[in-house]
Order: C-alpha cells, then sequence, then structure tokens
C-alpha cells in the first residue's frame, strides 16, 4: 500500500473515532444512567417530576416509622361488654313466670276437696320467638310495642315486668336472643368459608373469628386484612397480627373482614443478574436481600453508585424528604427515587436495614466504562470494515 493508501486509512479511522464519539448519547443502553436520574428529576420547564433522595440512616428511619397501620391505633382494643345488646333484626323469646295460678301466664286455678286452691298446670307461658323489627321494637302480649334495641336481655327483662305490673300476679321474667343478626361479623375473600360469624358473650378476637371460619386459604405471609367499622376501613398484613398479640383486636358487632391475597413482588431491572419480577417468599425483604435474589450486580457492566429503587409513597412520608416541594400534594402519590452509592461501605449496612415494598422498581444503571467499550467496539468494527477494503483495493491495485 502506497502513502496516500496509508493516509486514507489514517483519516477513515479518525472519522471513525470521531463518528463514534459524536454517537455516544445515541448508542443502545438498558436504561438511564446515574447521571441520568440525578439530573431529570426536573423537567425542561422547570417543574419536578420526581423526589431524589438518598438511602441514609435518617430516610430509612423515616420510613420505618411509616409503615403499615395498626387495626389497635385505628380502632382500639376495648373488650365488648359481658351482655350484648339486642340488635335489629335479632330473633327473641320471651317467657313469663307468675307467682300463682290464674293469672295471664299461668294454668287457671281449680279448689281442692279440701277448700284450698291449688294449680291445674305450669305457671309459666312462652311467648313465640319473633324478630325485632326496623323500629326496634318487639310486641308483648297486654304490654303492648316494646322498644328492645340497643339494650341488653337484662334491662328488657326489667321493662317487661314492669309493664306487666297489676295485670300480671307478681311477673318475672326470662329474655333470649335465640338468632343474632347485628352481633355478627361478616368474614369475606381468602377464606375457607365465607360467612357471618356470630359474637360470642365472651367477646372474640380477629383471628378468633378467622378461625370460626375455616382460616384463610393464601400464605399468612401474602395476605392482607381489610377490616370497615362504621365508615372506617384499615389494611394490616396478616403476618403482623400474627406476630404481635396487640393487633389482634377484639371485633364489634356489624365489623366486616375482608382476606385479600396480594403476593410481594418487586421488579430487578439493568445491570443485575437477572431482569424480572421477583417474589419476597419472605415476611417483607431488605434491599440487600433483593440484590441477592436478583442475582447481584454485573460486575463488567453496572455502576455501584447507580443503585436506585423507584416507588410511589403517600404525602405523608414524601413530605419528610422534601417539605416544600409543589410535587407533594394531600392525598396524591409521590413519584420517589431512593438513591444508594455502592461504593461507599456503610452502604452495606443500610442496605439491611432498607425495607422493599410491594411491586417496588429495583434499578441498576450501567457504568459509564460500559459506553466506552461500546464506542471501542464501534471502532474495532470499522477499523475492520476499513482493513478490508483496504485489502481490496490492494489487490485490485496489484492486478492492474
Amino acid at each position: 500500500m502506497g502513502r496516500s493508501g496509508k493516509l486514507g486509512l489514517a483519516g477513515a479511522l479518525s472519522g471513525a473515532v470521531v463518528l463514534a464519539l459524536a454517537g455516544c448519547s445515541s448508542l443502545p443502553d438498558s436504561g438511564p444512567s446515574a447521571k441520568d436520574v440525578s439530573a431529570r428529576q426536573v423537567d425542561t420547564d422547570q417543574s419536578q417530576r420526581y423526589l431524589v433522595v438518598d438511602i441514609t440512616p435518617t430516610a430509612v428511619e423515616a420510613l420505618r416509622r411509616h409503615g403499615f397501620g395498626s387495626l389497635s391505633a385505628q380502632f382500639g382494643d376495648r373488650q365488648p361488654s359481658a351482655e350484648p345488646a339486642i340488635e335489629i333484626g335479632d330473633a327473641i323469646t320471651i317467657t313469663v313466670w307468675e307467682a300463682a295460678a290464674g293469672g295471664l301466664f299461668s294454668s287457671a286455678a281449680a279448689t281442692t276437696t279440701s277448700g284450698a286452691t291449688a294449680s291445674t298446670g305450669s305457671n309459666s307461658a312462652t311467648i313465640p320467638e319473633q324478630v325485632v323489627g326496623r323500629d326496634g321494637g318487639i310486641t308483648m302480649p297486654y304490654a303492648g310495642r316494646i322498644h328492645v334495641a340497643g339494650q341488653t336481655t337484662r334491662a328488657v327483662q326489667q321493662q317487661i315486668e314492669r309493664a306487666l305490673e297489676g295485670k300480671a300476679i307478681q311477673p318475672q321474667v326470662l329474655v333470649n336472643i335465640t338468632k343474632t343478626a347485628g352481633g355478627s361479623v361478616s368474614v369475606g375473600g381468602e377464606v375457607a368459608a365465607g360467612a357471618r360469624v356470630p359474637l360470642t358473650v365472651k367477646g372474640d378476637r380477629l383471628l378468633d373469628v378467622l378461625a370460626t371460619a375455616g382460616g384463610i386459604r393464601a400464605p399468612v405471609n401474602e395476605t392482607f386484612v381489610d377490616l370497615s367499622r362504621g365508615s372506617t376501613t384499615s389494611r394490616i398484613p396478616l403476618i403482623t397480627i400474627v406476630n404481635n398479640p396487640r393487633e389482634n383486636i377484639y371485633l364489634h358487632p356489624g365489623d366486616t373482614l375482608t382476606l385479600v391475597h396480594d403476593p410481594q413482588t418487586f421488579i430487578a431491572y439493568g445491570a443485575t443478574g437477572s431482569n424480572a419480577e421477583i417474589p419476597f417468599n419472605a415476611d417483607g425483604i431488605s434491599l440487600a436481600e433483593a440484590l441477592a435474589k436478583a442475582g447481584g450486580l454485573q460486575d463488567n457492566r453496572s455502576d455501584p453508585r447507580g443503585v436506585f429503587i423507584f416507588r410511589y409513597e403517600p404525602d405523608s412520608v414524601a413530605r419528610q424528604f422534601a417539605p416544600t416541594s409543589p410535587l407533594v400534594r394531600p392525598g396524591r402519590l409521590t413519584p420517589v427515587v431512593y438513591r444508594l452509592d455502592l461504593t461507599d461501605p456503610n452502604s452495606l449496612f443500610l442496605q439491611q436495614n432498607f425495607r422493599m415494598a410491594n411491586r417496588d422498581f429495583l434499578y441498576v444503571s450501567n457504568s459509564p466504562s460500559t459506553e466506552v467499550q461500546k464506542v471501542f467496539g464501534i471502532i474495532g468494527g470499522g477499523i475492520g470494515t476499513i482493513g478490508s477494503v483496504a485489502s481490496i483495493a490492494s489487490a485490485t491495485s496489484t492486478l492492474k
């Protein structure tokens, strides 16, 4: 090859280097670099797109304080009264005893041969079962309409006895609740047998009611409990109730329990050993465990300064990191990116204490050296192509 050919080859090589370096921004990549994640949190119009929060001891402690809610704190844990109140829809029976025969609820009196008065039958009568009406009342012979809803059986007994004074002979009344409607809890969702579970007089805790309903169908660590009381609903992992007896609260009549099967997973993406949706398979996992489940970082392409967790946080959590940010709005979820620098030895402790949340997005960015390798790969390909062209040109020149 002559001097002009060598100069042409050198010029072509220089051109390839310039083009490759100029096209670095358009090289194929699996996601944003660590620099891009930090730099692009503010849009071109200066509006904030997401928050970037470094994983520090302060951030880990703030997240620890804002875990799942507490049933005990939300609803309290007062044991129900030993005497349950009668509710609308309950079925009750009433039995009345009289002190002597010949009364309203006793058999007629008979005179013996000696002139004494004796009873020919029972001195009591049982009123047929009746359901408490929507007005909260029942009908009692010779006493009229009696309001019983919201009262204990003992109070109703005394009320009926007062109403029968002067009509019956020293009446004594016994009231029994035979079927309960209001004194029950509705249980549904991932349970063996959804049903209305009647509450006992002694009081029933949440796990007692679940056992009565036949237990749960899904794994404990993947099951959540939604407890609704009135207009308030709270969700808590079932494993929390199992591990913390204080959360195993007494249930009240009218409560609704719904068991939800929600498998806990996270998505690993980027320069990790595995890009996939990965289940926790445990009662919560740390960031260290998540990285291990994802196969760790790839030594030949990962950036240890670019480990990120993408998550939507409630405003109560996001406000701790950015109190004045317009991105944090009441009742809205805020996009937050948690950043960890694995080149800092302290990060090995932090990742053990940082708890993963369901559906977190774990992303590890490529190292800047990976882009350089891509550039040299392009240059190498270009050199090979130029070499081939030069060989052909040289062979053609020799033939001539």
